[in-house]
């Protein structure tokens, strides 16, 4: 059995791949009236004003301009988990099997084990670990298909796959960033990060797609949706795990979230489910387990 915390962490991971799967959706929606990087931008800079104000309203406000490491942490954080991955993806997705970024999102568990091995000291890669997502990545691949291994013919399909590995290591470099922090509030850790992120990127979406057009209201739903859930909740719920569990716990999400992803597809939009689900959602779990065995074992 797990302790009260680590059962918590379960749950919030579980709840990050549910909101994560559906931003499939959403994303998909959004872009019938923005740009991709425009999606980005907007979806980061409503979830960086949504924390903020939560900050405030708590007592907590931002980290002390003076505590300089911490921000540095709330820079690197908003910078590999936010703007790099999110342009990366955004470029890559225009030229590359959209299965191949579901693919790419896998591989982030393969690169946090070995980042996290050297640089936290609680997270050394075992040959547990490493068997079990191995595992598991192999069920994601399975569920995927070999629809996601299809070339394009792109031009810039070469580059655009590196680009949604980049992605993904990106996200990979963000969690051991945010693992490193020193002690501060996650609300107050995660909005400075966001506010970092908008920073960035709301200029370059401005410059390289300018001010979008009047879009349509399901274009607006949708962006706000991407704000307020996938990236404000979730950026808390990440923070949460990140500095309760690490970075190798978090990762385990990126196996849920296509599983979560076909189940929607599925449900709302009337998808055929893959004859290869179970098979895949048998090997994913069972890559779990193995990795993370000493999460749910009684502790002495």
């Amino acid at each position: 059995m797990s302790t009260p915390s680590n059962a918590r962490n379960w749950v919030y991971i579980l709840i990050l791949s549910v909101i994560w799967g559906a931003s499939f959706m959403g994303v998909k929606m959004a872009l019938t009236g923005f740009g991709p990087i425009s999606v980005a931008a907007v979806r980061i800079l409503m979830a960086a004003v949504s924390l903020t104000i939560l900050a405030y309203a708590r007592g907590i406000g931002l980290p002390a301009f003076s505590q300089k490491r911490v921000w540095a942490h709330c820079a690197g954080m908003g910078m590999f988990s936010n703007v790099i991955p999110f342009i990366l993806l955004s470029w890559g997705q225009l030229y590359v099997a959209s299965g191949f970024a579901g693919i790419t999102m896998a591989v982030v568990p393969l690169f946090v084990l070995p980042l996290a091995h050297f640089l936290v000291p609680a997270e050394r890669l075992t040959p547990r670990k490493a068997a079990g997502f191995s595992v598991g990545f192999v069920g994601v691949a399975i569920l995927i298909g070999p629809g996601a291994w299809a070339s394009t013919g792109a031009e810039a399909e070469a580059w655009a796959r590196m680009a949604c590995v980049g992605a993904a290591g990106g996200y990979a470099i963000g969690s051991i960033i945010t693992r490193l922090c020193p002690k501060v509030d996650q609300i107050s850790f995660s909005a400075a990060a966001l506010l970092v992120a908008s920073a960035v990127i709301v200029p370059i979406a401005l410059i390289v797609e300018g001010w979008p057009a009047m879009p349509p209201v399901g274009a607006i739903a949708a962006v706000i949706y991407l704000g307020l859930f996938p990236t404000a909740l979730a950026t808390l719920l990440l923070v949460r795990v990140v500095q309760t569990a690490g970075p190798t716990f978090l990762s385990i999400v990126n196996y849920l979230v296509p599983v979560w992803s076909v189940i929607f597809g599925t449900i709302l939009l009337s998808e055929v489910l893959p004859g290869q689900f179970l098979g895949a959602l048998g090997l994913i779990l069972a890559g779990l387990a193995i990795s993370q065995a000493r999460f749910i074992r009684r502790r002495p």
